[in-house]
């Protein structure tokens, strides 16, 4: 066994900002070997405090194919119903079929109580959820491989409350429950089916008190960094990993909750 994945085609989702953990996954995943496809959604960023990159997948593109290997990437809005099995067969055409499947993207908006309303809850479920279960149960049922992998990116709301985020915590939360149930349904193809919770990563999303605050409650002085992220991404993806799976596996170094 060994960490090389050449010969693989992984998919990534939610690959659009340079500091994003989509990103640093597809770098590692390239340079261990892996052809990759990322898909990215500029409308959504756009929307949020950080703003969109407009010119980021056109130099992540270059990036990983100085690497060596093939790259692709699609502008897609994983929130329409149709988008999971246009995104598939898009891989399959530029790539080849996916044996890596990387469910990163996200939606995430400030939903406390007083604010959660039906349009909200929609957009949380048909991204964070629909979204990566239709991906992941379409792939599953065409993998023909002997090293399917599924790797979901989700929450802490299994360890402590967040009751700001009500939308999100319960549609990762869902995930998460998917996640396990759907390994045990495809273990006997060879697919292995893992949750990554990342906790609080440095992505260009904090506030400077919001960083400060996390610091101060972190043993290891420092704040997560896509890169951390990408590292337990990428060992789940590799041979070292096969006997790995329906496993939640919090990576957030000893962070100390409140």
């Amino acid at each position: 066994m060994s960490l090389d994945l050449s010969g693989r085609v992984a998919l990534v989702t939610g690959a659009g900002r340079e500091r994003g953990i989509g990103t640093a996954t597809a770098r590692l995943l390239a340079e261990r070997g892996a052809a990759v496809f990322f898909t990215y959604w500029h409308a959504f960023d756009r929307a949020q405090p950080w703003g969109a990159e407009p010119r980021h997948p056109e130099r992540l593109l270059a990036d990983l194919r100085d690497r060596g290997v093939p790259a692709e990437a699609m502008e897609i809005d994983l929130s329409r119903p149709e988008a999971p099995e246009r995104l598939l067969d898009r891989v399959a055409e530029t790539l080849g079929f996916p044996d890596i499947v990387v469910n990163n993207a996200a939606y995430s908006t400030a939903t406390d109580y007083a604010h959660l309303h039906a349009a909200a809850l929609d957009l949380h479920y048909a991204v964070n959820l629909r979204a990566p279960a239709l991906l992941s149960v379409l792939f599953a049922r065409q993998y023909q491989g002997g090293h399917g992998r599924i790797i979901n990116l989700v929450t802490g709301s299994a360890l402590a409350p967040m009751p700001g985020e009500l939308a999100y915590s319960a549609t990762k939360g869902a995930l998460e429950t998917f996640t396990r149930d759907l390994s045990a349904g495809v273990a006997g193809k060879g697919i292995t089916v893992n949750a990554v919770q990342p906790g609080p990563t440095d992505t260009g999303w904090m506030t400077e008190e919001l960083r400060a605050a996390i610091l101060g409650r972190s043993p290891s002085g420092r704040l997560g960094q896509p890169e951390d992220a990408a590292r337990l991404i990428a060992f789940l993806a590799g041979d070292e990993a096969c006997w790995i799976t329906g496993q939640l596996i919090h990576s957030e170094g000893g962070w100390q909750r409140g």
